[in-house]
Formats: structure tokens, sequence, C-alpha cells
């Protein structure tokens, strides 16, 4: 025995206690704290940190639900695991899984029902079509049936990542499921055509409270890509930071309430392209009010940034990393006036054989590691069950091939995406 933890026996033992017992305590204290996902997560400045005070980073991919269907996608080529184990077994450790608030509408409108495999795919891709998927997916997921429900396919996902150690990041993509996006949908901004603000706070809502039962589940975003509203004057009204300040501070509030154990992402403005004046400090207008995580009372440490970056022409390095400084990664600086967590939660490209070799991959792959800013590429999916009308619709820019059974880019992810997941979670 140890000369220290010998003495400590000896003084246990005079004061009539067991020296095993502390120990074992002691063994069984630690093995609870730092058991996965050891959670909750906060934030502290730049940093995001585990219930231990160990710094959380993500390295993930986007996995797409809000499609007609508002189903997770590829399940019928591959089963859950097998995607869940394909992101794993590269050392991505979280999934950004988007969902519609069209979904959760239609639950309360169903008397609090949730819609079946079966009808919902009937729906989205009609009878003849959507039996044959239906077949699909129950082939390679035995445990449904045509009864499972939308949420049950949810929970199993992430009951799954949970099972591998990996975060759920729940996203509100689009209110009316469909293609997301454009400024022209209905579903740009707050007060849009299809973008209910009370459904939106009710269905972001259900979902926190609903993600209680997912250990996996850790932090929640607000909404995809605010966007000028074109086409609609009451909403282009409120289109500002002013306005973003107001409807976010709503909407963070609602998730709190639900589920207090959540970090709250905030995107910006123009497609979530910005943020500059939340991290520079500068006034929200048209007001004169400025942004202050004080304002976000009881919470202020699970407030998280959340930008997308798409600019897949750049030429030149220098300029694309000064860009996304300028735009909110400044936040992450030890000079900033806010140090605040900001994460890239979209980001991609075309997954060919020589894309993955330009400025803007290798750039974005040497930048977000560089200062330990977490990040999910768009997008895993090889195809969607339906996109903008089409049916079984092959995706390029995917990192798996059509039948999700391969990577569409092997070069891609062996020479660049693995190094950038290993570096950003050193």
């Amino acid at each position: 025995m140890a000369p220290l933890i010998k003495w400590a026996a000896l003084m246990l033992a005079s004061a009539g206690l067991s020296a095993a017992s502390p120990v074992q305590d002691m063994s069984s204290s630690l093995s609870k704290r730092a058991a996965w996902p050891n959670g909750p997560l906060v934030t502290s400045g730049r940093w995001i940190h585990d219930a231990s005070g160990s710094n959380v980073t993500y390295a993930g991919a986007n996995w797409p639900g809000a499609g007609e269907t508002m189903l997770p996608e590829g399940l019928q080529y591959q089963s859950i695991e097998s995607i869940v184990s394909r992101l794993k077994g590269i050392g991505m450790n979280a999934i950004r899984l988007t969902y519609a608030i069209q979904m959760i509408d239609e639950i309360y409108e169903n008397g609090g029902n949730d819609i079946t495999l079966q009808a919902t795919l009937t729906k989205g891709l009609g009878a003849t079509n959507g039996t044959t998927v239906l077949q699909q997916i129950i082939s390679k997921n035995p445990s449904f049936s045509a009864s499972t429900t939308r949420l049950q396919v949810f929970d199993a996902i992430a009951a799954e990542c949970a099972r591998q150690n990996v975060y759920v990041h729940l996203d509100n993509h689009i209110s009316k499921a469909q293609w997301c996006c454009s400024t022209t949908d209905g579903n740009a901004w707050w007060g849009d055509v299809y973008f209910d603000v009370g459904n939106w706070t009710r269905g972001i809502s259900y979902m926190a409270d609903h993600g209680k039962a997912w250990p996996a589940l850790v932090s929640m975003s607000l909404r995809n890509e605010p966007r000028e509203p074109v086409g609609n004057s009451a909403a282009e009204a409120t289109y500002n930071w002013q306005g973003w300040y107001q409807y976010v501070r709503q909407g963070s509030d609602a998730i709190h309430a639900a589920n207090p154990n959540l970090l709250i992402f905030l995107s910006g403005l123009s497609y979530d392209t910005y943020l500059t004046p939340v991290t520079k400090g500068t006034a929200l207008t048209p007001g004169t009010g400025v942004f202050s995580l004080n304002d976000f009372a009881g919470y202020s440490n699970k407030i998280v940034l959340e930008l997308h970056n798409y600019q897949t022409t750049a030429t030149s390095c220098s300029s694309l990393t000064s860009s996304l400084n300028s735009n909110g990664f400044s936040a992450m600086a030890a000079d900033s006036a806010l140090q605040i967590p900001v994460l890239m939660t979209e980001f991609g490209f075309k997954q060919d054989a020589t894309t993955y070799q330009g400025v803007y991959s290798t750039c974005l792959a040497s930048f977000l590691p560089s200062i330990k800013a977490g990040w999910m590429i768009w997008v895993v999916s090889g195809s969607y069950y339906i996109r903008n009308g089409g049916q079984d619709f092959e995706e390029t820019w995917g990192l798996t091939t059509h039948d999700w059974t391969d990577w569409r880019s092997p070069a891609y992810v062996q020479d660049v995406l693995i190094p950038m997941i290993k570096a950003t979670l050193a």
C-alpha cells in the first residue's frame, strides 16, 4: 500500500471509519460523473464543458429528417445501427438530426397521437411507392412495422446514438416539411406563411420535452437558416436584428423551460451566415439594444452560436478565414469582448474525386480544428426519399453513395475528413 493511502487508512481507522467504503464511494462517484455523456453540458467562455469540466467539441454530420415524409433519410437502404456505426467508425461524435414543425402540428391535430410509417410514407410518396419504401425500411430495420410512428424512428436513432456514444443535436430545420431553403418558401422568417410563431414555440418545446428520454440529446437549435422573407410584408417588417433578438429569446425560453439540461444554439441572419452584431456587441438594429447573455436569465451558460458557410468558390484561405472570423468566429478568440462557443453546423460541397482538394475544403479542414470549433458537415445522405418532387433523389453532396453502402468520395474521407476529425477532437 502506498504511504499516503496507508496513512489515510490509518486515520480513518482511528476515527472508527472503514477505509474501504470511502474509497469505493469515491470510485463509484467518479464512475457516475464520467458516465457518457457526462452532462448536462454547459458553456464557459468559448468552451463547452461536461459535468467534470472537460472540454467537449462536436465533430459530426447532418442527418436530414425534415422532408415531406418527416422521417430521417436512408432507412430503406441501411439500418439505423449501420448508419450511426459508419459515422462513429471514422471518429465522429455528433449528429445534427433535423425535423419539421409540421410533424408536431400533425400530432396535435391527431389528438396527441403521432402518424404511422405507413401513413406518412403513403402521404409523402403515394400509395405504391410509399408501400414499397415501407417494406424496404422494415426489411433493413426489422424492429419497425407499418404501425411504428415517426417519433419512434427518431427515438430509435437517439437510442442507437446513446449506445455508440454519439451526441444528438436536434435541429428545427423548417416548419412545412419540404426541402430547405429559399426566401420564398414560406418558411424563411418568423411570421412567414408557414412559420407561425405559436406553432414554432409549441413544436420546439414538444421536442425538447420528448427528448428528455434520450440520454444522447445534449443540444437543440432554435431554427435553421433565418433569411429574408420575400413576398410577405408582415414578416419582412421584422426581418432585422431587433426582431431576431425578440424571437430567439422567446424560443430559448421555451426550450429551457421544457428541458433545462440542453444547450441552445442561435443561428444568424442571411441563411445563418453572420452573427457580427452579436459577437461585436454592436446595436441590434433598428433598435439600440445589444446582445447580452444576461438576457437569458437563469441559463446564460446554455447559449451557443452557430454559423453556416458555403463559400465553395473561395480562392484564398486567408480571405475565407478572415470572413469567418468577422462573421462570428472571432468570439472564440481570447481577446473577444463576448466569449462564447461558435460551431459551424453546416458546410459542404460536391463529393467527387477532386472538389475536396480545393481551397474551400482544405481551408475549413485546417481552420476549424485550429480554433477547436465544433462542426457538422452537410450531409450524410446519399439520397432522399423525396426532394423537390423527385423521389429517390440523388444527393451528390452526400458523404455516402446513393444506397448509403459506401463513401461517395473515399479519398476525401481518408485524406481530409478523418484527419480533420482527429485534429478537432485531439
